[in-house]
C-alpha cells in the first residue's frame, strides 16, 4: 500500500484528504518515509514552498502542491523549488487521484488483466484470447484508466490525456474511443467499453 503524507494544517481539509485516499487504497500518514507528498503552500512557520527546497536536498519523493494560491508566479514557483505538480483548490477527487495514481509510477504494473483483456502497457497492446492488437498512445491511456476504476469520466479521461502531453477535446476523445471500441471487437472483446449517459465510461 503507497504511503501518502498530508502536509495540510486546516483539519477539516487533511480529514477529508485522508478519507479520500483511504477510499481509494492509500494509506495517510504524518511523516516520512512516504511514497508521495500533498503539501499546501500557506503553512504555519516555513511554507510549502521552503520545505520543498529543503526536501529536495535529501530526497526526491514526488511533490504535489495542493493550494488555493492560483497565480502563475504561484505555479511557476513551485516547479522551481522542486515540486512535480500544482493543483488548485478547491480541487476534483477524480483529478486529485488521477494525479497521484500517474505520479505513483511504480503502483502500476507493466501488464493490467480484466476479464481476460490484458494491457501490455510498455508494447501498447491489448491481447484477447489468443489474438494481439496494437494500440496508439492515446488508446493506450484510455484503456489503462477504465482497467483501473469502475468509471471514467470524459473530464477525468481528458485531464489524464492532456497531462501526458496528449492535446485532446471531447470530440478527439470521442473518436479515440470509437477505435479502441473497434480494435477490441476485432479481438473478440466486442462490448468491454460501455458508456455511461452523460458521465463517461466504464468496462
Amino acid at each position: 500500500m503507497k504511503r501518502i503524507l498530508i502536509v495540510e494544517d486546516d483539519d477539516a481539509i487533511r480529514t477529508e484528504l485522508s478519507a479520500l485516499l483511504r477510499a481509494n487504497g492509500y494509506l495517510p500518514v504524518e511523516e516520512m518515509p512516504c511514497d508521495l507528498i500533498l503539501m499546501d503552500v500557506n503553512l504555519p512557520g516555513e511554507s510549502g514552498f521552503t520545505r520543498c527546497r529543503k526536501l529536495r536536498q535529501q530526497s526526491d519523493t514526488p511533490v504535489i502542491f495542493l493550494t488555493a494560491r492560483d497565480t502563475p508566479e504561484d505555479e511557476l514557483l513551485a516547479f522551481g523549488v522542486g515540486g512535480d505538480d500544482f493543483i488548485r483548490k478547491p480541487y476534483n477527487s477524480a483529478v486529485l487521484l488521477a494525479r497521484i495514481g500517474r505520479m505513483l509510477k511504480g503502483a502500476v504494473s507493466d501488464a493490467l488483466t480484466v476479464r481476460g483483456l490484458t494491457l501490455d502497457l510498455p508494447g501498447m497492446k491489448a491481447v484477447f484470447g489468443g489474438k494481439t492488437v496494437e494500440l496508439t498512445k492515446n488508446e493506450t491511456r484510455i484503456l489503462w484508466c477504465l482497467m483501473q476504476r469502475e468509471l471514467c469520466t470524459r473530464d477525468e479521461l481528458i485531464e489524464d490525456l492532456w497531462t501526458n502531453g496528449m492535446y485532446v477535446d471531447g470530440n478527439t476523445l470521442y473518436v479515440n474511443i470509437g477505435r479502441l471500441r473497434e480494435k477490441l471487437r476485432q479481438l473478440g472483446a466486442d462490448g468491454f467499453i460501455r458508456t455511461v449517459r452523460g458521465v463517461g465510461y466504464r468496462l
